[in-house]
């Protein structure tokens, strides 16, 4: 029965890229959203002194950090992140990351995404937008003005641990290993980051994925048939 346990580990990992490449192509045209990948890796062990036994195992995920395109919308709260870094948010669960810079301001006047969550400046703070303020203006690091007076200073971080991300919600992410200031990257007003799915290249992927789980599914029909021509054998 080892053969077909050895490919039913590769079935099963299959199967979950395939839901992520569905997801990154979905998502193709979310703003903000960072492609999803599956890391395979394989177990080798040794049972009871019989031959060693290699499966494979695909839990691990990792996020492109790949810039995505800019597109120019005019919007004066649309900022897009050029180079390394994420926005960061107060969500209820705690801290999180995203790419997605369509802000709006909330009844308080603080500065929101689209499902109210607060943006934090670059001291994990609220930031207020004036209702007054009509001549807002954002620099490249992020410093927040009207009238040529400075009001706030969107922050910008990292995750400590890049692989160590964890998505939620599609375009957030919470870091386990914690976050830090990011020096790399520099804020454009009027502007959002576009998905960075390589759709042809998901697609592509998808089909050979399928193609894949074909042929393992076909090896373990004729395993199947296999076992029991075996078993009609050792009965007769």
């Amino acid at each position: 029965m080892d053969t077909g346990y050895v490919t039913l580990s590769r079935q099963s990992g299959l199967m979950r890229e395939m839901q992520i490449v569905a997801n990154n192509v979905a998502n193709a045209a979310t703003t903000g959203y960072r492609q999803e990948g599956l890391i395979f890796s394989e177990h080798v062990a040794a049972l009871n002194g019989q031959p060693a036994l290699s499966m494979s195992g695909a839990t691990a995920h990792n996020t492109s950090m790949l810039q995505g395109a800019l597109g120019e919308t005019g919007g004066r709260l649309d900022l897009a992140i050029e180079g390394a870094g994420f926005f960061l948010l107060d969500t209820p669960q705690g801290d999180r990351l995203t790419r997605a810079g369509s802000f709006t301001t909330n009844a308080e006047g603080e500065l929101v995404n689209p499902d109210g969550l607060r943006v934090l400046d670059a001291g994990g703070a609220p930031i207020f937008v004036p209702p007054d303020a009509t001549d807002l203006s954002f620099a490249a690091d992020g410093t927040m003005s009207a009238g040529g007076r400075p009001l706030a200073q969107i922050g910008l971080y990292l995750p400590v641990e890049p692989m160590a991300m964890i998505r939620e919600g599609g375009v957030l992410f919470r870091s386990e290993a914690g976050i830090e200031p990011s020096e790399a990257g520099r804020i454009v007003q009027g502007f959002l980051e576009n998905s960075n799915v390589n759709a042809i290249g998901q697609v592509a992927r998808m089909i050979e994925v399928q193609r894949a789980y074909e042929l393992g599914q076909s090896f373990l029909d004729s395993e199947n048939e296999r076992l029991r021509e075996a078993m009609k054998t050792l009965i007769k």
